[in-house]
């Protein structure tokens, strides 16, 4: 059960909570994600909450399956955080060009400050590259009411529609009172190949309706968007969106303020009318992350203050923060207070594995995960991190390159849910474009993604849920892609012999795969009690079914 009571009249609850409750009281019939701080909670509450989730091996995949669902009829959401709107951009770049026959959400959670992320990129700017129109909550009670505006808008204009939400409201509580619910759609097939297949004779017309709805979606956030305007002062106007509303209102108490809820297309005419208000006195555009809102509204001809971009672009902002933006301060930020920086969990698997790579001074190529934290000290022991995936690739770039005694140093390390993610395909790339020297991947199998939470994918043999589920076997992947040698090795308690098999394979000129395999520390007991609980229920079943065969006489 969640953490809350989903029948109460009121209730305190997080951003994440909140929306996975709008999704339940919307009759969502299919969500699928991949997890990301600080997006992961929405799939697990709303499974808890008795709907259908389920995760996907990455973000594009999930978003297919849901556009899919989108394609039938039904109500569908799709989550992941901002990185992981890179990997499914080239479904939401053509499925604004198809729309939706039911209604698609996809809620994307930016991460300002970069707190569990390797960049502080922003969701507007996809927002409007994709022509994607885009919801901004900025408490918990508007990530309710925002996630069900935003799947009655994209019914109403047949399209998907992107919630984005910040790492504040995702993970802030406040008090949300619920609606009642919608009355769900009933799925069905209905052919329109124009619509649905996106050749460029089809696509050419779908590019022209799509600008045409936007034109149309403009004049509704104008006439009936969930935006606001509360006028105070006639010396000062602000405009804001998101979180930001809440630093701005307790610090500008005295302030008019123009709150955009629905960021893309912007109501330009309200945002006009608004700023015709302070000619000749302050208008202030406050945001986080890019000056996304201040670019777009001086484009538009409108004569507005924003903020000092080479400090207050990056991080979060607070009340602080927007105190000094309006008084126009341009000091660095006070350095913050030194704390203890991250490290791997005392037990981890993690830690005996980079202590070999150490050792036999090893040349890196990582990956994301909880091993990422191997490239700090004291342990230092990874080279290169770029994105999910990139660590095959880019070693296999190395040992094409460098001279052969350094490309001979070379390992490839990555955790066993980023494989899945997006690893395949590069065992694919070193057994197609097969360096001279080798290579050696280490696929670090921990057994859970422990990085985000504990959640499960592919290569658990568990769902969402935590039902039995098909289990991926890394070693058969990789003789398919033309790896020479596979091994299997608990490196935690055989230490030695993982050792000799790195040693071992970065001597020969041949593709090694050796999978490290003993579970997370957290993770453990769980997943032993998983195993011997199941382990029960399949002993049981096939109990219950050799006693059928038998009275059957089929035994």
């Amino acid at each position: 059960m969640p953490a809350f009571d989903p029948n109460a009249k009121k209730m305190l609850i997080s951003g994440n909570e909140a929306i996975s409750l709008s999704m339940r009281h919307c009759n969502v019939q299919f969500a699928a994600g991949y997890p990301g701080t600080p997006s992961t909670e929405i799939l697990e509450d709303y499974s808890e909450l008795g709907g259908y989730a389920q995760w996907a091996p990455n973000e594009k995949v999930a978003a297919e399956v849901a556009l899919g669902a989108a394609f039938g009829h039904a109500r569908s959401v799709v989550t992941m955080k901002m990185v992981g709107l890179n990997v499914a951009s080239d479904v939401l770049y053509t499925a604004t060009y198809t729309g939706v026959d039911g209604g698609m959400v996809w809620i994307v959670a930016d991460d300002p400050g970069q707190g569990s992320s390797q960049n502080e990129q922003d969701t507007r700017n996809h927002a409007k590259a994709s022509v994607c129109p885009m919801f901004e909550p900025s408490n918990s009670q508007e990530a309710y009411d925002f996630f069900r505006i935003a799947m009655q808008t994209s019914e109403k204009f047949k399209i998907p529609v992107i919630l984005r939400m910040t790492t504040r409201v995702d993970h802030s509580k406040s008090i949300v009172v619920p609606k009642e619910e919608l009355p769900a759609m009933v799925p069905n097939f209905e052919r329109n190949i124009a619509q649905h297949v996106m050749v460029p004779g089809f696509s050419k017309p779908a590019g022209r309706k799509l600008r045409a709805k936007m034109d149309e979606m403009e004049a509704w956030n104008v006439a009936e968007g969930p935006n606001k305007v509360e006028m105070r002062s006639a010396d000062m106007g602000i405009i804001v969106s998101g979180i930001s509303y809440h630093h701005v209102r307790e610090a500008a108490p005295e302030a008019s303020i123009l709150k955009l809820g629905m960021t893309y297309p912007l109501p330009m005419q309200l945002i006009k009318d608004f700023a015709k208000k302070f000619e000749g006195k302050r208008l202030l555009v406050i945001e986080e992350n890019d000056p996304w809102l201040a670019e777009n509204i001086k484009a538009a001809g409108i004569q507005c203050e924003s903020k000092y971009d080479p400090i207050f672009r990056f991080g979060e902002l607070d009340v602080n923060r927007v105190r000094r933006i309006i008084a126009g301060d341009k000091n660095p930020d006070p350095v913050p207070v030194k704390g203890k920086p991250p490290m791997l969990c005392p037990g981890c698997p993690h830690r005996s594995s980079f202590a070999v790579l150490k050792e036999l001074d090893c040349i890196v190529s990582g990956d994301i995960g909880c091993y990422t934290l191997a490239a700090l000290p004291p342990i230092s022991a990874m080279d290169y991190m770029i994105d999910m995936g990139a660590a095959i690739g880019m070693g296999i770039g190395l040992r094409n390159v460098l001279p052969r005694e350094q490309a001979k140093k070379v390992v490839s390390v990555i955790g066993d849910s980023t494989f899945v993610h997006s690893g395949i395909t590069g065992l694919v790339e070193a057994g197609y474009n097969r360096p001279d020297t080798g290579h050696v991947v280490v696929i670090l199998d921990n057994s859970i993604t422990a990085m985000t939470g504990q959640q499960e994918h592919p290569g658990t043999g568990r769902h969402l849920d935590h039902s039995p589920a098909y289990k991926l076997d890394y070693g058969a992947i990789a003789k398919t892609a033309g790896f020479d040698n596979v091994y299997e090795v608990n490196q935690v308690k055989e230490p030695e012999k993982f050792k000799e098999l790195v040693k071992e394979a970065l001597e020969k000129d041949e593709l090694t795969l050796i999978v490290a395999k003993s579970p997370c520390i957290l993770a453990l007991k769980s997943i032993l009690a998983w195993d011997k609980a199941n382990k029960e229920k399949a002993e049981k079943a096939l109990a219950e079914s050799e006693a059928a065969a038998k009275k059957n006489g089929n035994f």
